[in-house]
């Protein structure tokens, strides 16, 4: 069995073994604030579009999943971002503290808080450009102490070497290394040999395969335990070790889909520090990730625990099956 499904056992008072079931997670990466408009389409290039509604939501790859981990998840999440001194930060530290995460912030003395600008388009789609600032001040160094931690949860928004640091000392510690590799970009060799999880869309798991070809083979060439890759209105597949999974998309009326891949990823390691297989974390993840794309924004889109466990109960049919 990969590490990453064991269960580790811990001794009480020197009494009979117990299993440990459920600790902390850890979320480190990027926190911005999103600039969102709403239009008719999204601008092709040189195109001006007229916008309909304009507003601001916290957001941020590594803060909407540490949000998702502690709302949707019900999981205990701590994070670690950076921000800048200004005015854009206090949102996203006060958004983060209302769903319940424990903060490790570093202050950058000179770059800004990290902003994203998004188009979200009638169709739910939408396109984003992220202006990083504060979030690529994020170094080594800055990573807290591990001790009481089961999961890491990474993505691709704060510096690699960075990434690859943490990701090597927490290998090191034996806690479980979830990389969300977005945005796309080659990964390094010595990143990848410490990661138990990797989760991508299917563009991002092609740039990452030496040959591109159909999905199961797509999946089959990546180096790591466990894969999963996410296929929007598809539903999403996995692979552990070499059984293939497959989860079909809960149908939901889309409003926005800004956000609904960071709570999947959220939603889906709260699930397993919380000890469910890989099959029911697909699933649950699946279903938070549909209920994000019913609502605007991005953290604001994340639904609680008891929103997922409700729409789960009125699922009648068991959707997630080997492939």
């Amino acid at each position: 069995m990969p590490r990453f499904l064991q269960r580790s056992p811990a001794r009480h008072n020197d009494g009979p073994l117990l299993v440990r079931i459920s600790l902390m997670i850890l979320v480190a990466g990027s926190a911005n604030l999103d600039f969102v408009v709403r239009a008719q389409h999204i601008p092709a290039p040189g195109e001006t579009v007229l916008g309909q509604a304009f507003h601001t939501y916290p957001g941020g790859k590594g803060a909407n999943q540490a949000v998702a981990c502690a709302r949707a998840g019900a999981a205990a999440t701590h994070m670690l971002l950076a921000v800048g001194q200004d005015r854009h930060a206090e949102p996203l530290l006060d958004s983060l503290q209302t769903a319940g995460v424990e903060l490790h912030t570093v202050l950058a003395q000179e770059e800004p808080t990290g902003c994203a600008f998004i188009c979200v388009a009638d169709n739910a789609e939408n396109a984003i450009t992220v202006a990083p600032g504060a979030n690529l001040t994020l170094a080594p160094h800055h990573l807290p102490d591990l001790v009481g931690f089961s999961h890491l949860l990474m993505q691709l928004e704060s510096p690699l070497p960075s990434v690859t640091a943490y990701a090597q000392a927490a290998r090191a510690q034996g806690v479980t290394v979830v990389l969300n590799a977005a945005p796309a970009q080659a990964l390094p060799a010595e990143l990848l040999a410490t990661v138990d999880v990797l989760i991508v869309n299917e563009g991002e798991l092609a740039a990452l395969v030496p040959k591109p070809g159909d999905l199961m083979l797509n999946l089959a060439q990546i180096e790591v335990p466990c894969v999963v890759v996410t296929l929007g209105q598809r539903g999403c597949a996995a692979r552990l070790g070499n059984d293939f999974f497959t989860q079909d998309a809960y149908p939901v009326h889309a409003v926005d889909t800004t956000g609904a891949g960071d709570t999947f990823c959220g939603v889906l390691v709260a699930a397993l520090d919380q000890g469910h297989p890989l099959i029911q974390a697909i699933q649950r993840a699946s279903a938070a990730a549909a209920l994000a794309c019913t609502q605007p924004g991005a953290q604001s889109s994340i639904p609680t625990a008891q929103a997922v466990d409700a729409f789960l109960a009125q699922q009648t049919t068991f959707s997630c099956a080997a492939a």
